[in-house]
């Protein structure tokens, strides 16, 4: 833990906070649900007969996915898995990912592990489970919560209120002008506002809905740090993409070119308004985002990135997993973290500009259990 006070420097480590990683070894390739799906024989598991297994994320482009798919597909022989890798064409997709479901249900896995996309893929689980296979979300706890069996995921209320933390005693009552790139608009998924609503209520500013993102008020004072007067100019949608957050970034700059701090649904959203802010001359205004994947983490050491809230899809995956084959041979099903209606895989703030008050680790530290090596 660091617990050493800090006051910003001048460009406050262009803040990331990427929620983000476990420190296990990642390789192998993963493929698009639309073209195809990869599987992964398990290995002997003891002479038990193999279980059916699909892992399905959002897209199989996003690091934080490549490195799920790559880990799970690694661990797949530890216990006897028949593991089948899917996914979305991209964030988004809906589609992709409940014909991904309905693949899995006629092949007759055991399981399904999931990032699901949207509530519009929740008619889809229901008929898996129907079908007498055990459901687990990994990453993004469903609304509602018991659409899936259990979840496996980051606190990722607790990885925004980390940024928003850092942030707020970054500033060092300095008045906090704030753009806030969300993953969608015309989507409602629980990751998206609980990061973005996490932050704020970190920063200590108000939240209307706390499964809303967008309606707190635009004005007023937050009580983090040393406190001070905000401003939120902006909820653009980035669809966790690096293009995606350049122009989300660039249409906020539009409306205010003061602003002062960002916050982002993931790394490569902070990596794309990093270069709209960098193209725009703005070279103060600090990131934060959640992932914590090993490209966020060096930006923490370059002092591009903040800090960045780091979590740990290997974690996620291989638990899940253990946890499927575990129930179809007899045993007993996972349960909830206590007072969480999900499984806390955990998270961890990495900066490189510690502050008082805020639990965190360097990036040196967070190197070493980063994903996506």
């Amino acid at each position: 833990m660091h617990s050493l006070p800090v006051r910003p420097s001048r460009a406050a480590h262009r803040l990331v906070a990427s929620a983000a990683i476990v420190g296990l070894a990642l390789t192998a390739t993963a493929c698009n649900r639309s073209s195809s799906s990869d599987t992964a024989a398990g290995g002997s598991g003891g002479g038990e007969e193999s279980v059916g297994v699909t892992l399905i994320t959002k897209d199989s482009t996003n690091p934080f996915f490549v490195a799920m798919q790559n880990g799970a597909k690694e661990d797949a022989g530890k216990n006897n898995v028949k593991l089948t890798v899917a996914s979305g064409k991209q964030e988004g997709d809906d589609q992709g990912q409940i014909t991904a479901i309905e693949d899995s249900i006629a092949r007759g896995d055991k399981g399904i592990l999931i990032t699901p996309m949207s509530t519009g893929v929740n008619a889809a689980i229901k008929k898996a489970r129907d079908a007498g296979l055990y459901v687990i979300a990994l990453d993004t706890p469903p609304d509602p919560a018991d659409t899936v069996d259990i979840t496996f995921a980051t606190d990722n209320r607790l990885a925004g209120k980390l940024d928003g933390e850092w942030a707020a005693a970054t500033l060092d009552g300095k008045p906090a002008v704030i753009a806030l790139l969300d993953l969608f608009d015309d989507k409602i998924v629980s990751v998206d506002y609980n990061r973005d609503q996490g932050f704020l209520e970190g920063m200590g500013i108000d939240v209307g809905d706390p499964k809303k993102n967008g309606d707190e008020a635009k004005t007023g004072k937050y009580t983090g740090g040393k406190g001070g007067d905000y401003t939120i100019v902006c909820n653009e949608a980035s669809n966790g993409a690096e293009d995606g957050g350049r122009s989300a970034m660039e249409r906020c700059l539009a409306k205010n070119k003061d602003i002062n701090l960002v916050y982002t649904i993931n790394e490569p959203a902070a990596v794309g308004a990093n270069a709209a802010l960098k193209a725009a001359g703005n070279s103060d205004a600090i990131i934060v985002s959640v992932d914590g994947g090993c490209a966020g983490v060096d930006s923490v050491k370059k002092g591009v990135i903040g800090a960045t809230s780091q979590q740990y899809p290997l974690k996620m995956a291989t638990l899940g997993m253990e946890a499927i084959a575990k129930i179809a041979r007899g045993g007993e099903a996972p349960k909830p973290t206590d007072g969480l209606d999900f499984f806390n895989t955990g998270v961890k703030l990495v900066t490189d500009e510690p502050v008082d008050g805020v639990e965190s680790i360097d990036s040196t530290e967070g190197a070493d259990i980063c994903w996506g090596k």
